[in-house]
């Protein structure tokens, strides 16, 4: 009888925790699109360098790979809770920086604001491996997946926000966007109050990293070494070309509230794929998965050079999301395979540096490449890192067969 009540009340505990966490990362995730799709934006008003258009986007994904790690040892220190409730308060603080910058017209600040979105950001992109804390094979998985609906929830949160609130501060421009931001922060900051649970310091996904490979061995090992490369080239490209996307769109007389939607779909094909993502890697194999990501991200290349119409940037921004989807989980399940549990610590948190890292630094790149060279020249250029990557794809699934 003791054991059934336990169960009850900790099933019980599970689904609040996981309803809070679906809830917070609706909230919390729609900030990246708010930023993605207006930052270049605003930052063609306040800065006086057009090619440094997309430099706030590029400080919001630097200020995501610089704040995983601090994030995860305060989270290990004071547990999860704080660390999201302190996640929460910097994304208040960001989208009330973010606004005043613009009313005050300085740049800087504009970047700051972004800067400290990244931060929460950081803490936001964690709220699935708490989701997965206690649960065991498939139960992890579900708990993952529903979380990640949060992340369809934001997609749409965020872009209509922009739409709705661009004018909502007279005579200030997206001002109103930027309030809005802030205040989902707040709102999320009241929810994730009512996380339960005693949220352990050394969690399931922070093992102690005593024995196992270095970080050099785990560096000259070409099974790790891969998924890590097939996780950089799906996201940095993914990051490449959707922070030139809306200055692009824009740019060939497309109005603010079409590069929104475009952003709007993009976000919501990078996470409508998640339900079935798992299911399709436990049929064909996480390789096959991974290579067919970045087939399609080679599409959505191809479709955006074949026209500039509407219809030419929404099918690629979908393909591209949808793309990165398969690619990145797809990497992530390669990564997670070649490592032991020992290990997972320091080769998890290798290949999160490498992918932000990339991510941070592609974007910084193409800001300047659009200014200079142009939407099909970003294009273009993926071709290459997708062909470096795929054919030891395509070549490991083989020998699979």
């Amino acid at each position: 009888m003791m054991t059934r009540t336990i169960d009850t009340t900790e099933t019980a505990g599970f689904r609040r925790n996981l309803t809070v966490l679906i809830l917070a990362q609706s909230l919390g995730a729609a900030s990246g699109p708010i930023v993605i799709s207006l930052g270049g934006l605003v930052s063609q008003d306040l800065a006086t360098d057009p090619a440094l258009a997309t430099l706030p986007v590029s400080i919001y994904n630097l200020g995501l790979a610089l704040g995983t790690v601090p994030a995860a040892w305060i989270m290990r220190q004071y547990g999860r809770r704080s660390g999201y409730l302190l996640g929460a308060m910097i994304g208040v603080l960001s989208g009330l920086v973010a606004a005043g910058a613009i009313s005050f017209g300085a740049f800087i600040f504009f970047c700051l604001g972004t800067f400290l979105a990244g931060l929460y950001a950081s803490y936001v992109q964690s709220y699935r491996f708490a989701a997965a804390d206690g649960r065991e094979g498939a139960d992890r998985g579900r708990a993952i997946s529903w979380v990640m609906v949060g992340g369809l929830i934001a997609a749409i949160i965020g872009p209509q926000l922009v739409i709705a609130t661009r004018d909502a501060v007279p005579g200030v421009p997206f001002a109103g966007s930027f309030l809005s931001q802030a205040a989902l922060a707040l709102i999320a900051f009241f929810v994730l109050t009512r996380l339960r649970g005693r949220q352990p310091a050394a969690t399931a996904e922070t093992p102690s990293d005593d024995g196992g490979r270095t970080v050099l061995q785990l560096l000259a090992s070409p099974k790790y070494m891969l998924g890590v490369a097939a996780g950089v080239v799906s996201y940095g490209l993914m990051s490449f070309v959707m922070t030139a996307a809306p200055l692009a769109m824009v740019g060939c007389g497309h109005s603010i509230d079409h590069a929104a939607w475009g952003i709007q779909w993009h976000v919501l094909a990078m996470f409508a794929p998640s339900l079935v993502t798992g299911k399709l890697i436990a049929r064909f194999g996480k390789e096959k998965v991974t290579a067919a990501g970045l087939i399609i991200i080679g599409i959505s290349g191809a479709v955006a050079l074949t026209g500039l119409d509407l219809r030419h940037f929404f099918i690629s921004l979908i393909l591209l999301g949808v793309g990165w989807n398969f690619g990145f989980i797809g990497a992530t399940a390669m990564v997670a395979a070649a490592h032991t549990k020992a290990e997972r610590g320091r080769a998890q948190g290798l290949n999160d540096f490498a992918v932000f890292g990339t991510v941070a630094a592609l974007s910084f790149f193409s800001g300047a490449l659009m200014q200079a060279s142009g939407w099909h020249l970003i294009n273009l250029l993926m071709f290459p890192f997708i062909a470096i990557v795929l054919a030891p794809l395509v070549w490991q699934a083989a020998r699979r067969l």
